[in-house]
């Protein structure tokens, strides 16, 4: 109770000075008439009470509620986001037009009203862009990695689907829609690495089915992200394992008998203070494997990376970063994840992250386009 009461604290902090700074350039600088001062103005403030009172009715009331809440509030969010991203820049052309030329009120005024103008403009653009992007079809990306472990001549096909977040605003018929994707490319193995949802059981149970309809060679697998934590993770899990998906809680399956691979699924990073039994533990996953096999680590957060490189992973496939979904927020990202997207190496051990297959909050998708992965991993020892 004592960190959801600090998260909201922070939020409502980071919303009522957003907001206000919006108002500033946008309304005040901009001296509108009356009626659209008091319009917009009433407006701002409508829409940041929404924004905390979706992210607590997403979670508890019905979905036939929650949704359009959802739609509205996480719209904003994200236009909000990018308008904040326009206007800062045109500070600089604030401070220097001040000094040079606006150096009247009435000339400041215009300069205001062209400022806001432009930062509306290029806002609403890369909003509905970066909607047409997220709630498009999601895109096939093809990686290819070549492992050195892995017998020359043997090659494995692996789908990947990651922060998928069915919920308030993502439902059954995207889901479909990506597990179409994923059956359509005859994998070996499919994997699910975390962030599935964004809800309970009782909530979402029905709008999941679809998963039911995966197909591959040697099954598919699901590892828990933070989300997970935050939506009953037990009963979900269990609710996973009885549609046919096997759960990989800090262990190991090897694909495919002697001649193919291991793969090894960990708890979210996140998951320890959740208790009962939960908790990332590399270690526990690599205990007793042949070292001359080669093996991929499902773990959804890139900064389980340090322990798979002390553990001799091959490969670890991760999400959680969304590829920073709404640029630039991938540059935020980097403070806490050691690696945001695509494929990258630290010694022996090689990285993908996804950019996603969902979203998260605002439905929009700006620099980050969503991808299914599917990943053929090559032997070359």
């Amino acid at each position: 109770m004592a960190r959801i009461l600090v998260f909201l604290s922070i939020i409502v902090g980071l919303t009522f000075g957003l907001h206000y700074y919006l108002w500033i350039r946008l309304v005040r600088d901009a001296s509108l008439p009356v009626g659209w001062s008091r319009g917009l103005t009433w407006s701002l403030v409508a829409l940041g009470v929404l924004m905390p009172v979706a992210m607590i009715v997403s979670r508890v009331a019905p979905r036939s509620i929650a949704s359009p809440v959802a739609w509205v509030a996480f719209t904003w969010m994200g236009l909000l986001f990018l308008l904040f991203f326009t206007l800062l820049p045109m500070e600089l052309v604030r401070f220097v037009g001040h000094r040079t030329f606006a150096v009247d009120l009435e000339r400041r005024e215009a300069l205001g009203r062209m400022l806001a103008g432009a930062a509306g403009l290029v806002g609403l653009v890369m909003g509905g862009a970066g909607m047409v992007s997220a709630l498009g079809q999601v895109a096939l990306q093809r990686v290819t990695v070549s492992l050195s472990r892995l017998r020359k001549g043997k090659s494995y096909t692996l789908v990947q689907l990651t922060d998928i977040h069915i919920g308030p605003t993502l439902g059954k018929a995207f889901l479909q829609g990506v597990v179409a994707t994923a059956n359509a490319q005859d994998a070996d193995v499919i994997v699910i690495t975390g962030d599935l949802v964004d809800g309970t059981v009782e909530q979402l149970g029905d709008l999941v089915q679809p998963l039911r309809e995966l197909r591959a060679r040697h099954g598919v697998f699901f590892v828990t992200g933070n989300h997970e934590y935050y939506s009953g993770v037990d009963e979900w899990l269990a609710f996973l394992t009885a549609m046919g998906i096997r759960v990989l809680r800090n262990e190991r399956v090897a694909i495919d008998g002697d001649f193919g691979f291991d793969l090894a699924g960990v708890d979210d990073t996140s998951s320890k203070r959740f208790g009962n039994g939960h908790g990332q533990d590399v270690a526990k996953a690599m205990a007793g494997r042949d070292p001359s096999r080669a093996v991929v680590l499902l773990a959804h957060q890139p900064k389980a990376m340090p322990d798979a490189i002390a553990h001799g992973v091959d490969l670890q496939l991760s999400g959680h970063t969304h590829g920073g979904q709404i640029w630039p927020w991938g540059y935020a990202v980097r403070l806490d994840q050691p690696h945001v997207k695509g494929l990258s190496r630290d010694g022996d051990t090689q990285i993908y992250v996804s950019r996603g297959t969902g979203f998260w909050g605002p439905p929009m998708r700006v620099g980050a386009p969503a991808e299914v992965t599917r990943i053929e991993i090559v032997g070359s020892g």
